[in-house]
């Protein structure tokens, strides 16, 4: 174990650090803000990022626009990779952090392979569960370019000495993939209860958004089709068609938006919201909606339970392992537009029932903390080396 004299060096790779860009960013975020600096040396390289990050020095990279939705970028070391190398040789790392397996990442990995240091990384994206949105004009290609990808991120994740898995779900899926299971470590999430509680609850809120005082059903999500938000269009259609007084709200941005208003003519998009303002549209509400099955973990649902919401959530992706059907929330047939909206009509015509599932949801998300998981973290960047090194 090094000393606070002799501070562990970590070379942190992530294609994009912009701080509540999306759930990896946040949760990157949240272990950057809580690094020891008096035992830790950071040294961060992105594509897309601020010149400095937690005090430590950043290198900026290439990026490009990701096809199909320029809101995300990927870097690129193609002009770069001979200058990168000898920074980073010259910063002398003890340990590799990274953040995804992309160009960047296969980059950082042949950078630590070849320094001989070990290699940490977070599965932050359910990339396989992407294919069927991103591939679905080709339906006949969409199994081998699963088969493509999943070879790929097996190649990847085998290389790291620890992989961070955010839900027993995706521990078992990788696992399936044939990631070796002694790397794939439980590591969830957290969730600061200062910031999302029912305490912030305020009709006024919600009514001054609507105009009424009907229940408010809220979506939270980067409104893109991985996201599945064609459900959510289709659960409105079925609502509007049997005239049942809800509101629909939308938080986020993304580019399925306009399509969605376009289908959804009297829902409310309220755009992308910081965390102090959309802790109390949480709050205000009555049910939170969730049909995505691409998630690894699902930060926008813990939220949700932490402010009192029920649930009603596809039963697939890492979000499901939140809900235990009737006791928080509900888990839905991911593609049955029917079974979520049967639910949720359940909770809001029972009063009695949607306190108590508000009420667990509460407890649901004490368990989770953000100091426990850094905590963690900070000590496997610690001893890791001397393990790999004893070897």
């Amino acid at each position: 174990m090094k000393t606070t004299t002799n501070k562990v060096k970590v070379a942190f790779f992530a294609d994009m650090l912009i701080e509540d860009f999306d759930g990896a960013s946040r949760t990157m975020y949240q272990l950057i803000n809580r690094i020891p600096s008096d035992k830790f040396e950071f040294l961060f390289v992105c594509g897309t990022g601020p010149e400095r990050i937690a005090g430590f020095k950043c290198m900026r990279v290439m990026s490009l626009s990701v096809p199909g939705n320029k809101s995300y970028r990927f870097a690129t070391t193609f002009f770069q990779k001979a200058g990168l190398e000898a920074h980073i040789e010259a910063f002398s790392p003890d340990i590799v952090h990274i953040a995804t397996p992309s160009l960047l990442g296969n980059f950082a990995m042949k950078t630590a392979r070849k320094m001989g240091l070990p290699v940490i990384s977070i599965y932050h994206t359910h990339f396989v569960s992407y294919v069927d949105y991103y591939v679905k004009s080709f339906p006949f290609l969409i199994d081998f370019t699963k088969d493509k990808l999943k070879n790929s991120l097996r190649t990847f994740y085998n290389q790291c000495d620890i992989v961070y898995v955010p839900s027993k779900t995706m521990i078992k899926e990788l696992h399936a993939t044939g990631i070796r299971p002694e790397i794939l470590k439980l590591w969830q999430r957290g969730i600061d209860r200062k910031v999302f509680s029912p305490n912030r609850r305020n009709t006024d809120l919600v009514q001054k958004i609507t105009g009424n005082a009907n229940p408010c059903i809220l979506f939270v999500s980067r409104l893109v089709w991985e996201k599945n938000v064609q459900i959510v269009i289709d659960l409105y259609k079925l609502a509007e068609q049997l005239h049942l007084k809800y509101n629909f709200i939308v938080v986020g941005d993304g580019v399925a938006r306009e399509e969605m208003e376009k289908q959804m003519p009297n829902a409310h998009f309220l755009g992308f919201m910081g965390h102090e303002q959309l802790a109390n549209v949480y709050a205000s509400c009555d049910v939170f909606l969730f049909p995505s099955t691409t998630e690894t973990f699902g930060n926008v649902v813990l939220e949700a339970l932490a402010s009192g919401l029920p649930c009603v959530v596809a039963n697939g992706g890492g979000s499901r392992d939140f809900i235990e059907d009737g006791y928080n929330g509900y888990r839905c047939e991911q593609d049955n537009a029917q079974d979520f909206l049967n639910r949720i009509w359940e909770i809001l015509k029972n009063p009695e029932l949607a306190q108590m599932l508000s009420h667990q949801a509460v407890e649901t998300s004490r368990k989770y903390t953000w100091e426990t998981l850094a905590k963690e973290y900070f000590e496997d960047l610690k001893f890791l080396p001397e393990k790999i090194s004893a070897i």
